[in-house]
């Protein structure tokens, strides 16, 4: 028997890598050669995963909770209330109106309500893992569109974390008041026993466990699993048990150390997870799966960009900022397998609602992780269809037009800062952004600015450009400069133009373009290291002075600049 086990395990992972390996080179996630192993291993194709094998189901649980612990360890609750209302509405919004349409559509496909109440929330929830990744690989995690999207996941987790409190009361056989009352009062007398432990006992223990990695990473697995048992045996389930112990210690100065250790674990049993869910499509399943997640599929893929793109709008993101950020969520997510499968496990819905969502996840990864991965080649491709509709009424508009000595084209983590120095020396400058909230910042700070993307090239027509001194961009792409730079040097020649890089891949395509100097913030700190080093006094006094005017920096930053 324990024989079997392994030759299983094997032959299952053997299949996912040679799988992997073309899934890489199609530079997609690896979810989708997860979830392709589970529809041919199981009784589908091989068989090799099938309902007799239960331990398969026990190692897809450990993996919902590492999933589930790792959310809550990371959930930064500090960054979304920095985001706050933006990232409130379309989280809320996006989350209704997909589900609201979601059921319409598999209503009128002939489902009946419940299930199709629980499959239309399931693919409201866009993949937080997935996104970061291809968003970390563009380096645009720190873009308008990407700061904004990163909140709208937090919402999202949020919102995700609330439907898995209140599942296990749907269907129990008593009011929805009286349940919806006691998992409220179970959950705050948990949620209160755990932060007395993370606050006066934790703190102690991890203060000694982290003095041995090895420790720290048995210790945490043993008070992630205590608190996902402690919340099942109180009769809250045992996923929300696990968002609990992650949330109880995401404050701690172990975290990062924390979350590294747990996520290779996390990841191999994750693995198997979507592997046991591509196992339960079966010959019936997936035939009458076809039609209804092809249309889904659909819906994902062009109406929740829609439905995000007219939130952002109404919001008043520019176009490019709207579209860029609607593309980036046309896809479902982890939490949605998890939601399915325990409500699977309830009895709330069949296998084939859990075929569906399989299929979906498959067409939705894949095509969006191209659509991410060439988001701005894609608004370039439509963005004739958008000029049809007349120029962009959240630009800037033309009676704002002033000349100025300096433009900043990015307030944002670098701008802010010039714009300090700027008034300081008292020369007359203006900001060119994109983000509603940096605009809100400047407006409050009653700093000139303009509203609108680089992009646009009706936008650049309409500022100042040509009466300007120098021009300073600290935006993050290379091709929205290149497009600035060579757009400045038709109407002004002269103009001191600086750009800004995080690595040399195009630095000299900028140069040639016409930039005066690039700024590259690693080698302008290793500068300010080089020269630290060569005039100041190597002692304790010398840095804590340091600490005492950076933190006095940030202050401002974070009450005046930027976020």
């Amino acid at each position: 028997m324990t024989s079997d086990i392994f030759i299983d395990i094997s032959l299952v992972l053997a299949i996912a890598i040679g799988i992997a390996f073309v899934i890489q080179l199609l530079r997609q996630p690896l979810i989708i050669a997860y979830i392709l192993t589970g529809i041919i291993a199981g009784p589908l194709f091989l068989n090799l995963i099938n309902s007799s094998q239960q331990y398969f189901d026990i190692f897809a649980k450990f993996g919902v909770i590492l999933l589930l612990f790792l959310v809550g360890l990371s959930l930064n609750i500090d960054y979304l209330r920095r985001i706050g209302k933006v990232a409130a509405i379309t989280g809320i919004g996006q989350v209704a109106f997909t589900s609201f349409f979601g059921v319409i559509i598999l209503l009128s496909l002939g489902f009946n309500f419940v299930p199709a109440a629980y499959l239309a929330i399931s693919i409201t929830f866009s993949s937080t893992i997935i996104i970061m990744k291809l968003l970390s690989d563009k380096r645009e995690q720190r873009s308008v569109y990407g700061r904004y999207t990163i909140g709208l996941m937090l919402v999202q987790d949020i919102i995700a974390i609330g439907l898995l409190i209140l599942l296990p009361s749907v269907g129990a056989g008593v009011s929805i008041v009286t349940s919806l009352l006691l998992i409220f009062v179970k959950v705050i007398v948990l949620v209160s026993l755990v932060y007395f432990l993370s606050r006066v006992i934790l703190p102690v223990l991890l203060e000694k466990v982290a003095q041995s990695s090895e420790f720290l990473l048995i210790f945490t697995l043993a008070w992630c699993f205590a608190i996902s048992g402690l919340a099942e045996w109180a009769g809250i389930s045992l996923e929300v048990g696990a968002i609990i112990a992650g949330l109880s210690l995401g404050s701690s100065v172990y975290r990062t150390e924390i979350s590294s250790r747990i996520k290779p674990i996390r990841d191999f049993f994750i693995a198997l997870f979507f592997i046991i869910l591509g196992s339960e499509m079966s010959v019936d399943n997936f035939s009458a799966s076809i039609i209804p997640s092809m249309i889904l599929s659909l819906f994902v893929l062009v109406g929740n960009p829609l439905i995000l793109f007219t939130l952002y709008r109404m919001m008043k993101f520019t176009r490019k900022t709207s579209f860029l950020a609607g593309l980036t969520a046309a896809q479902v997510s982890e939490f949605g397998f998890v939601f399915l499968f325990i409500a699977s496990a309830m009895g709330y819905v069949s296998d084939s609602i859990l075929s569906i969502f399989t299929m979906v996840a498959l067409i939705t990864i894949f095509v969006s992780s191209y659509l991410i991965t060439y988001n701005h080649e894609i608004y370039k491709f439509i963005c004739p269809i958008f000029r049809f509709f007349g120029p962009d009424k959240h630009n800037s508009k033309k009676e704002e037009r002033k000349t100025y000595e300096v433009l900043i084209f990015g307030y944002h983590r670098l701008g802010w800062k010039i714009c300090e120095a700027l008034k300081e020396m008292n020369i007359s400058f203006a900001v060119v952004d994109s983000d509603p909230m940096a605009i809100k910042k400047l407006t409050i700070r009653q700093i000139p600015y303009f509203f609108g993307d680089v992009t646009e090239v009706d936008f650049l027509c309409e500022l100042p450009l040509d009466q300007a001194k120098m021009i300073i961009s600290t935006l993050p792409r290379a091709d929205d400069q290149l497009t600035l730079i060579k757009h400045i040097r038709m109407t002004n020649k002269k103009t001191l133009m600086v750009a800004n890089l995080a690595h040399s891949r195009f630095l000299n395509d900028l140069y040639k373009a016409g930039a005066d100097y690039i700024m590259m913030p690693h080698l302008l700190s290793g500068q300010w290291m080089g020269s630290l080093l060569k005039n100041k006094n190597w002692s304790r006094e010398t840095f804590k002075e340091l600490t005492k005017k950076q933190k006095e920096e940030l202050k401002l930053r974070f009450t005046l600049g930027g976020q």
